[in-house]
């Protein structure tokens, strides 16, 4: 059996504003959603349009307090070729969170907190 990972989830607190800044720090694109407006949640897949993989960002409608995220161990990798461009960009919007410069990697924080690592394409 082989097993080819479609997506992973996360919950946003403001779907919209969310969309913005996955597509702005990371080229993420709305693929697709779900939830009319009366429905208790709206979600909406992103992705690269490269990899196939997609990140679902679920938000319950209802919700206006912060997800509890723990100690922020969880995370999501995106690997890049310009490290030192796309740190750039990220310095600029003020979304880094993290640098390892031994590792040659760093963190963003996305707008509910969730911990995003940048990492070189190898």
């Amino acid at each position: 059996m082989e097993f080819t990972l479609a997506h992973c989830n996360i919950n946003v607190l403001d779907i919209e504003r969310s969309l913005k800044f996955y597509d702005e720090a990371l080229g993420m694109k709305e693929q697709f959603r779900f939830g009319a407006p009366e429905s208790p949640f709206t979600i909406a897949f992103i992705s690269d349009g490269r990899s196939g993989v997609q990140m679902e960002l679920t938000c319950l409608n209802d919700r206006k307090e912060p997800y509890e995220l723990g100690d922020n161990e969880s995370h999501i990798a995106f690997s890049v070729a310009d490290l030192a461009a796309a740190k750039a960009k990220h310095a600029e919007m003020g979304v880094i969170c993290f640098e390892n410069p031994q590792m040659g990697i760093y963190f963003i924080e996305d707008p509910d907190g969730y911990w995003l690592e940048i990492i070189p394409q190898r």
